[in-house]
């Protein structure tokens, strides 16, 4: 039987899903989760979506970033990637839960949509390399900031579990607080530096050709990529202590993933797309 890229991307949903069942049931039995069985179900969700995302690209003759549906998955792609890096290198347990559940939400509600995956034509990038490079490493920062949009949310946790002298439970799962600070201020690091990277390269195609440009498209990503930068350097500089840019970092996730809808609604979908799968 042949597999549908959705087929696929439905079992990449359900190992998602399973990964983050079992972080649940052990939360509320008050032990720690399998380390190997959370690895072991993300990397399988992993390896499904990439084999997902491989057959779209495949259809659609490039990078599958051209609707809303396949920036969602891709999305987690990128937060399932960097975790399975990350994840095991900083020994952070409940990371993973956490990872397993936002790439569970992301892939399933864009799967629960079917009007988000419009149809378009092939090649919608132009079969321009720079800005099919362009958008893989700008979709990339955007996982990141979503694995940054994770930490920041455990770090307000173990603060409010200090603060509140509740330790026990499985707020004993949580790392430390100066460890998630210092994760949190690489994750921002590594994500301006990748949405840097992928202005700088847009701008190699963007500057001989001024009228491809468009001006919606272009101020809603340099202004996530500014809100982002400020955010560093006030940081960097001990202005915004560690609590508030937790919240920050909530924050501008939420208003980055926001920003993806003016952003995808720059192109304009024409169908039919080559060699498109349905459920």
């Amino acid at each position: 039987m042949n597999l549908t890229d959705r087929n696929w991307l439905w079992l990449a949903a359900a190992c998602y899903l399973t990964g983050f069942a079992l972080g649940t049931v052990a939360l509320l039995q008050g032990r720690r989760h399998s380390r190997a069985a959370m690895l072991i179900t993300l990397a399988a969700g992993y390896a499904f979506q990439c084999f997902g995302l491989y057959v779209r690209g495949l259809a659609v003759k490039g990078c599958p970033l051209g609707n809303t549906f396949e920036i969602f998955q891709f999305t987690a792609w990128s937060a399932a990637s960097l975790y399975l890096v990350i994840g095991p290198t900083f020994r952070l347990s409940l990371l993973g839960y956490f990872t397993a559940m936002l790439s569970a939400v992301l892939t399933l509600v864009s799967l629960a949509f079917p009007a988000w995956d419009q149809p378009y034509k092939s090649g919608v990038f132009g079969g321009n390399p720079w800005i099919e490079f362009h958008a893989a490493i700008a979709l990339f920062s955007y996982g990141v900031f979503a694995l940054l949009a994770l930490t920041s949310g455990m770090f307000l946790l173990r603060n409010y579990s200090l603060k509140s002298k509740r330790v026990g439970g499985w707020f004993s799962f949580l790392p430390s607080i100066r460890d998630l600070d210092h994760i949190s201020v690489r994750l921002l690091i590594a994500g301006v530096t990748l949405l840097t990277a992928a202005l700088a390269v847009g701008a190699v195609y963007w500057l001989p050709h001024p009228e491809t440009v468009n001006t919606a498209k272009l101020l809603t990503t340099v202004s996530v990529w500014l809100a982002y930068t400020v955010a560093l350097a006030l940081r960097w500089r001990s202005v915004l202590p560690a609590r508030r840019l937790a919240w920050a970092c909530l924050g501008l996730f939420a208003a980055a993933l926001l920003s993806l809808a003016p952003v995808n609604a720059s192109r304009n979908p024409t169908p039919p797309r080559a060699a498109a799968s349905t459920p």
